[in-house]
């Protein structure tokens, strides 16, 4: 026993394969993070409007209709939320989101090109699924002394 050696721990850890796993993470959330925004292009009108409160969207995501320059209807929800879906569908996927969670913010979002009619149609739509308050999404002015025309 006199030539057995006694084997000293190691109080290190070895951080390589953690940092492997981090960066591989990293280029994953790169490349989804573009894929998770709603990918309907609409020109939105400026505004001099208030943001929404933040106590507000830290609970539920808002639930958001898009209605694009021709009046075709998008939501938010669903496996499909960059084809346009019909009326009928607005209304079922909506009342299925409000039934769930009742204080879901629920949004407008239109071109500023769309016919006003259609965007009050999308409008009644909601409030048919069970909106009971409607918000719009606008870009912010840049010059707030000078209205758009």
């Amino acid at each position: 026993m006199a030539g057995a050696r006694k084997r000293k721990l190691m109080g290190e850890i070895n951080v390589v394969p953690y940092i492997d796993v981090m960066l591989v993470l990293l280029i994953i959330f790169m490349v989804t993070a573009p894929l998770l925004t709603q990918g309907i292009e609409v020109e939105l009108p400026d505004a001099a409007a208030e943001p929404l409160d933040e106590e507000l969207l830290e609970d539920n995501q808002p639930l958001v209709l898009s209605v694009d320059r021709e009046g075709a209807l998008y939501l938010n929800v669903g496996s499909d939320e960059d084809e346009a879906i019909e009326a009928a569908t607005v209304v079922a996927r909506a009342a299925a989101v409000l039934r769930r969670a009742p204080k879901t913010p629920v949004l407008v979002k239109a071109d500023e090109a769309v016919a006003y009619g259609r965007v009050v149609t999308a409008m009644v739509l909601l409030q048919q699924a069970g909106a009971e308050k409607l918000g719009f999404i606008t870009d912010p002015l840049t010059d707030p002394e000078v209205i758009r025309e």
